[in-house]
């Protein structure tokens, strides 16, 4: 997304601004319709996305689903990377590690929190991410392991 961060202070301001920039973080990623996610804070190295808790989302003891709620952390970190990553810089994730300490129960604020430090060089930074309930209770915590490398110059450019 060019320019997420500025894009997202412009939108973040105005009626109905959270709502188009939500939908088109979906429209660059079309799979995180599914959960519909809503963008709340994006900030460099620091992202906090809404994900409501809704029958298409849910389990088979009426929790959100694991995965849904992993989605809205990666839709957390997606979000950060891009408002933190520098324009000479790219990023991929490259794995996670996380732990399912409490159940689902409610809608999840995700979040996810690095340092804007990490994504000045090449190399593996780590993004924590967390998934919490609305009565304050963590229910999924992890870090999500993305590799940060130079962009390529483009065709025609000198490199």
């Amino acid at each position: 997304m060019a320019d997420t961060l500025t894009m997202w202070r412009r939108l973040s301001r105005i009626p109905g601004g959270t709502w188009f920039f939500s939908r088109m973080v979906w429209r660059r990623a079309p799979y995180f319709r599914t959960i519909r996610p809503r963008i709340q804070v994006v900030e460099p190295g620091h992202a906090e996305v809404f994900v409501p808790k809704r029958r298409a989302v849910e389990n088979h003891i009426k929790t959100l689903h694991v995965i849904a709620a992993i989605n809205g952390l990666e839709v957390a970190m997606g979000v950060a990377a891009e408002a933190t990553v520098p324009r000479d810089m790219r990023w991929i994730p490259k794995g996670m590690e996380v732990s399912y300490v409490a159940k689902a129960t409610t809608d999840l604020i995700c979040t996810a929190d690095t340092d804007a430090a990490d994504w000045r060089q090449p190399g593996d930074v780590p993004v924590r991410v967390t998934a919490t309930r609305t009565d304050g209770t963590v229910a999924i915590e992890g870090t999500i392991h993305v590799y940060v490398s130079a962009r390529p110059a483009a065709k025609g450019q000198p490199e």
